[in-house]
């Protein structure tokens, strides 16, 4: 028998589950294939040990709206779920529970003991993870951050958990996007 855990990082078997899981849903695909390709033009800047774990947690990241995968109804904590109890590693399952300032969305549904069971990564992957589905809209297309949230809050209403704790999650979804900026900048001086 071969073991589910996976020791290394995987784009391809990321990529293939993405599709499997969120072929039902056509947007949530777009969305996901394009925050993957965004994960990728970001690795530039990023160490070369992290940048098939960016781009395979970029993959993985919105699993949790699936059908198969849904169980609490906050995409995040049940996608990571899902990926641990699957053997992805534990990084990688942490990565997809914490982009985008989940934190912030599980305090307000009651989740938050329960995304603690996953360790937040403060970090340049998790800041790229964060960046690439931020500048990414609901179709796949690149837009800017500030637009992303906007759209988001729009779509979402104005009582939503997100607008909630938009106060609170904007400012470390803000913050993430300029240190992603400046690597960027920086490597290309370097270049």
């Amino acid at each position: 028998m071969t073991s589910l855990v996976r020791p290394r990082v995987d784009v391809a078997a990321a990529r293939d589950l993405a599709e499997a899981l969120l072929a039902d849903l056509p947007q949530r695909w777009a969305h996901t294939a394009g925050v993957a390709r965004r994960a990728a033009e970001l690795c530039a800047a990023m160490d070369a040990a992290d940048r098939d774990r960016v781009v395979t947690a970029a993959w993985l990241h919105d699993i949790g709206y699936a059908e198969p995968v849904r169980d609490t109804g906050f995409h995040p904590l049940d996608g990571a779920r899902f990926l641990r109890r699957s053997g992805w590693t534990a990084r990688i399952s942490a990565l997809v529970a914490h982009h985008s300032g989940a934190c912030y969305v599980a305090e307000v549904r009651g989740l938050h003991h329960e995304l603690a069971e996953f360790p937040r990564e403060l970090s340049p992957v998790a800041d790229a993870l964060t960046y690439a589905d931020q500048t990414v809209g609901p179709d796949g297309a690149r837009v800017d951050v500030r637009a992303r949230m906007a759209e988001m809050l729009a779509r979402h209403g104005a009582a939503s958990d997100n607008a909630r704790v938009h106060h609170l999650r904007a400012p470390d979804i803000l913050a993430a996007a300029e240190r992603v900026e400046h690597r960027l900048r920086l490597a290309a001086l370097a270049a």
